[in-house]
């Protein structure tokens, strides 16, 4: 039975972890993860992507243990042995997630419930969080399984909430309700009731942006962090040329120009 599911509002693509064991995410989930990033990267009618869960009170709770079990027993049987100095490549669920941050198009993760580990990882690729009010669990706790975040959880939330946070919350492998969530900065938002009703309200917004200005913003503040800043101040200069000589552009501006429109009406 497939674990994703995709479904479109407009120009929204509302993709669902419907049927995931107990709503943990393991092996079979990740090329259902594959293929629903290459359908809604390919349709060029989706300008904005809700990633949800599809049980009750759960977004993705986080990666099968069991599996990670199996996984290591195995390499411990065979000896294997891991140095940083002969780094692992990725497998396929960091080629997704990777995906998603740098998709020109903008994800929502819409956190319905318990988001911990992997599943929060993967929250962390989206470019909005939005956590619905509850008796929910979000947080890196691997440490408490002699693990650490294995999926980009500990550089992509240092460069969210800071490293002290970020080593607090992972050295004590601390959870946070939403609301606790939204104070340390981890979510965009807690929102008080179904958790879909803001984010399709988000994502309808950004679809109509233009898509163009959209994946340019994304593409230059995903990479802030990563490039030398004259290199970043080029790429926005040119970015920023390259929208304003667009045909759409030039009528926003001309309207503004005319008293029809305000730069702040959206």
């Amino acid at each position: 039975m497939a674990q994703i599911t995709i479904e479109k509002d407009g120009a929204v693509a509302v993709v669902r972890f419907t049927n995931p064991p107990d709503g943990f995410m393991n092996g079979e989930t990740v090329p259902e993860i594959t293929a629903m990033l290459d359908q809604v990267e390919g349709d060029d009618d989706v300008r904005a992507v809700i990633l949800t869960g599809g049980l009750p009170d759960v977004f993705v709770r986080h990666y099968s243990v069991v599996e990670l079990e199996a996984r290591a027993r195995d390499q411990r049987a065979q000896g294997v042995t891991f140095d940083v100095t002969h780094p692992i490549p990725e497998r396929d669920l960091h080629r997704d997630y990777r995906r998603i941050a740098d998709s020109p198009k903008p994800f929502i993760a819409a956190m319905n419930g318990t988001t911990m580990g992997g599943g929060f990882e993967l929250a962390l690729r989206c470019d909005f969080r939005i956590a619905q009010d509850g008796p929910y669990s979000i947080g890196l706790p691997e440490i408490n399984i002699g693990i650490l975040p294995g999926a980009g959880g500990t550089q992509l939330l240092s460069r969210i909430i800071g490293q002290a946070k970020t080593l607090e919350l992972t050295l004590l492998g601390k959870t946070l309700s939403p609301r606790e969530a939204e104070a340390y900065g981890l979510v965009t938002e807690c929102y008080d009731g179904p958790v879909l009703e803001r984010a399709l309200e988000i994502a309808h917004e950004l679809a109509s942006k233009s898509p163009r200005a959209v994946a340019h913003i994304k593409h230059l503040v995903r990479r802030s962090e990563l490039v030398a800043p004259t290199d970043g101040f080029a790429m926005e200069r040119t970015m920023m040329s390259d929208l304003m000589v667009r045909d759409e552009t030039i009528e926003l501006m001309t309207e503004m120009n005319q008293g029809k429109r305000d730069i702040r009406d959206r």
